[in-house]
C-alpha cells in the first residue's frame, strides 16, 4: 500500500508515528553523512576516517561507526593480528545511500557561495529592523 505521496509499505514520514523518523533522525547527524560518503571509495581504517573528517572526536567516530554497522550501512572487519587492524566499508544498502549523499554534498559545495551571500542579506535586514525600533 502506498502512502498520499507514493511512499512505499505506507511508510508516510509526515506522521507523527511514521517508523521511518528513527531512519530520517540518523540521517540527519552531519557524521553519518560524512562518514558514508567518506566510505563511498572503498574500506578505510579508524585512523584514515578520522584524518579525512577534520574535526570529528574519537568518541564521535566509533558513535557514528557502531550506528552505521547497526543500522546494516556499514561492514565492520576485524583482522587477527597484533595490534588488532579494524577497516570500514559501506554494504550495498550504504552505497545505495552514498550515491544520493555526494549528490547533495555536490549540491551544497556549488551553492554555499548563494547561501552565505542569503544569509548576509538576511542578517543586514535583520540588523536593520533591529536598529529601527
Amino acid at each position: 500500500m502506498d502512502s498520499e505521496d507514493g511512499s512505499p509499505l505506507g511508510y508516510d514520514a509526515f506522521r507523527r508515528t511514521c517508523r521511518s523518523h528513527t531512519v530520517l533522525e540518523m540521517l540527519a547527524s552531519k557524521w553519518v553523512y560524512l562518514t558514508v560518503c567518506a566510505l563511498r571509495r572503498g574500506r578505510l581504517r579508524n585512523g584514515e576516517l578520522a584524518r579525512k573528517m577534520e574535526g570529528i572526536t574519537p568518541k564521535m567516530l566509533t558513535q557514528t561507526l557502531r550506528v552505521l554497522e547497526r543500522d546494516g550501512l556499514v561492514r565492520r572487519e576485524v583482522f587477527p593480528v597484533i595490534p588488532p587492524r579494524v577497516e570500514y566499508e559501506l554494504t550495498e544498502l550504504g552505497q545505495n545511500l552514498a550515491g544520493l549523499l555526494s549528490q547533495i554534498r555536490s549540491w551544497a559545495e556549488e551553492h554555499t557561495p548563494e547561501i552565505k551571500e542569503a544569509r548576509g542579506r538576511a542578517s543586514a535586514d535583520h540588523d536593520e529592523m533591529a536598529a529601527a525600533s
